[in-house]
């Protein structure tokens, strides 16, 4: 069963002939007896030298009591939440958003800190070491599904239990305000007239901004990729009229947005944003793009080691649920335009088949157009139809 998990792999693929090994070191947690068990069992004891109709009872009270009563006091100590990327990115925005609001449902502080590297398999790996005990929590970005087929390390979704999907940083596909280009139906007719000749930038290799390259390949848009040292790099690279287009998220982009600095051409995705109603969804123009963007290409997820106590897991899962109904939630995410993920992939049996599929796509596309390493197919990840 596929448990659990942005940018800037060309560091990534710098790094992949480190690699990284999974520890298996675990804790368990146990379940201490609660007040309302010892008061349900008392009153079992009692029923019973009252006589048999009043034992009856009893055992039905202690059976509701147990099923009330919380199964673990967890936690009762702080809460570490890596940050595998440096501070200020999506993951450190949303992930200490998150943070400060558990702490008011889990009544502990939760200390964020970053553990930057390695597309995020540095911070990953550390907390894969850590006892599994739900003390030490890790916010990933989706380069977890594809970190054993670029041959980074050995991690993957299954080695975490998800407590919930995030939000998705939606892609926009842009151009510069100078850009002969109003609609995407202009650029792709040029990408169609000139093959290899129209530029795209971004962030590098095997990152979103570069997959999304690799879809139009797969369409027949033959274009050519430039590759920057970061997102925001490739986003000034058409500003400044270096490149022709680029595929940035909406976090890094609103203000530009808003100083005309670019035209968004459209979501890369198979609908529009609610907070850019105007911006039409590339499958709009490209239907047959829809199997490749039923999946948000930067994802966030919320995720423990996969052998923590379903207890812990049950209790952060609560938490998690609650600061998702939390003004202070609801107003960021929207604030930001970002998808709600976590609303559509509630239950265990559809995170399953989100991740899942979200690798499929992802993996088997980096590795048909030569960009990772080993097949999919190692992994016992499927291709889409198979």
């Amino acid at each position: 069963m596929r448990r659990l998990l942005s940018a800037g792999l060309a560091a990534v693929m710098a790094l992949s002939m480190t690699g990284c090994t999974v520890s298996t070191s675990s804790r368990d947690g146990g379940a201490p007896t609660t007040a309302a068990q010892t008061a349900a069992t008392e009153a079992q004891t009692t029923g019973e030298a009252a006589g048999s109709e009043a034992a009856t009872e009893a055992k039905e009270e202690n059976t509701e009591a147990q099923t009330q009563a919380p199964a673990t006091d967890y936690p009762t100590k702080p809460i570490t939440m890596i940050i595998p990327y440096g501070a200020g990115g999506t993951t450190d925005v949303y992930g200490r958003k998150l943070a400060a609001l558990l702490e008011k449902q889990l009544g502990q502080s939760v200390t964020v800190t970053n553990q930057g590297g390695a597309s995020g398999s540095i911070g990953s790996q550390f907390v894969k070491e850590q006892p599994s005990d739900g003390y030490t929590v890790l916010v990933c970005a989706e380069t977890m599904g594809t970190y054993r087929t670029l041959n980074v390390c050995d991690l993957g979704y299954d080695d975490f239990t998800v407590i919930s999907p995030l939000v998705g940083d939606p892609k926009v596909l842009v151009v510069g305000k100078d850009s002969p280009y109003n609609t995407l139906e202009e650029l792709l007719n040029a990408i169609k007239e000139n093959p290899g000749k129209i530029t795209m930038s971004h962030s590098g290799p095997g990152g979103s901004g570069h997959n999304q390259g690799l879809v139009l390949g797969e369409l027949g848009y033959e274009v050519s990729m430039t590759s920057f040292d970061s997102g925001n790099d490739a986003l000034l690279g058409v500003i400044g009229g270096q490149v022709d287009f680029t595929n940035p998220n909406i976090s890094t982009l609103q203000g530009y947005i808003a100083s005309g600095d670019v035209k968004p051409l459209a979501v890369f995705a198979s609908e529009r944003m609610e907070a850019y109603p105007d911006i039409p969804a590339f499958t709009e123009t490209l239907p047959e793009a829809e199997k490749y963007l039923d999946i948000p290409y930067t994802l966030l997820t919320f995720v423990v080691n996969n052998d923590t106590p379903d207890d812990v897991v049950a209790v952060l899962k609560d938490a998690t649920q609650k600061v998702f109904q939390d003004e202070e939630w609801i107003t960021f995410v929207e604030e930001n335009a970002a998808d709600k993920v976590y609303e559509k992939y509630a239950d265990a049996a559809a995170m399953d088949e989100f991740y899942g599929r979200w690798q499929s796509v992802i993996c088997w596309l980096q590795y048909d157009n030569g960009v990772a390493e080993k097949s999919p197919e190692e992994f016992g990840i499927e291709r889409i139809g198979e």
